[in-house]
């Protein structure tokens, strides 16, 4: 008889409380290092706490992967309990979490790492994804190979209102985040070859611009209807969401949308008031 399947990740899939209830998802979170003091990602932290920091003393955190033994002391509870894995990372490009992963789960039976190529709800859709296959019945190593498949189909991406958190991380100079701030340049983000870089640049009043790149973003795509995020890293107004959430609707066909505010690993790089429409192509 076959083995039920658990979908684990990091916690930079950003999925809410409500839908890792809802699937079943277990979280291993990374480790958010801020002065001498440490907070796992998603538990007793939040971008809100972030940015009043970095405001009062301009400090940032740093986040760090889980280590082999905490993966290992992750998964190993799990497979006792009888179930296989299938485990999803941020991408490989991005942080060592997948590399520490599969070392872990070469060590052991039953586990299926998985390179998102993505990150923040770009992963938490490949783990919704796994979910319902795991719920229909599918096999683990079948439902690992059906998500590798499905990562160039994913659609990542987030338009910032200012570069001075990544320019304050070292991922942008000084003198490009001046420019940008000068001239009311919004920096449109996407994750491509599992790497996220800047693929336009927009400008003006913020509101407006969440539509056009929304709009922009919907624009030709045939999209899966079933699951749409749209992902912020806090200090949005609620009614800008529901305006935003109505839009999406107006745009495409769409069973649910789910909101979800980003976890202090996205934010820390990418500031408030960043917002991205995420989804799976046809």
């Amino acid at each position: 008889m076959a083995k039920p399947v658990l979908i684990t990740a990091d916690s930079t899939c950003d999925l809410s409380a409500d839908l890792i209830e809802r699937y079943d998802i277990r979280i291993i979170p990374l480790t958010i290092q801020l002065g001498g003091d440490s907070f796992f990602d998603g538990a007793g932290f939040t971008p809100l706490d972030m940015y009043a920091r970095f405001h009062a003393d301009g400090s940032l955190p740093k986040t760090s992967a889980p280590s082999l033994q905490q993966f290992l002391d992750f998964f190993t509870p799990l497979l006792e309990q009888g179930y296989e894995i299938v485990h999803l990372d941020i991408s490989a490009e991005l942080s060592a979490t997948f590399q520490t992963a599969s070392i872990a789960a070469a060590e052991l039976e039953g586990v299926y790492p998985v390179d998102s190529r993505m990150l923040s709800t770009g992963v938490g859709l490949l783990c919704i994804e796994g979910a319902e296959c795991a719920q229909r019945g599918m096999s683990a190593a079948d439902i690992a190979g059906h998500l590798r498949s499905l990562t160039d189909k994913v659609d990542t991406s987030f338009v910032l209102d200012t570069l001075e958190f990544m320019w304050k991380g070292g991922r942008c100079s000084g003198v490009a985040a001046l420019g940008a701030n000068l001239l009311r340049l919004k920096p449109g983000l996407e994750m491509k070859d599992g790497k996220l870089g800047v693929y336009k640049k927009y400008r003006g009043n913020m509101n407006a611009v969440y539509r056009q790149y929304i709009k922009e973003r919907l624009a030709g795509k045939s999209v899966r209807p079933g699951h749409v995020f749209i992902t912020e890293s806090g200090e949005i107004e609620p009614e800008v969401i529901e305006e935003l959430e109505a839009f999406v609707r107006e745009l495409i066909p769409v069973e649910e949308i789910h909101h979800t505010i980003a976890g202090c690993t996205v934010s820390s790089h990418c500031g408030p008031r960043t917002l991205g429409v995420l989804f799976i192509n046809e």
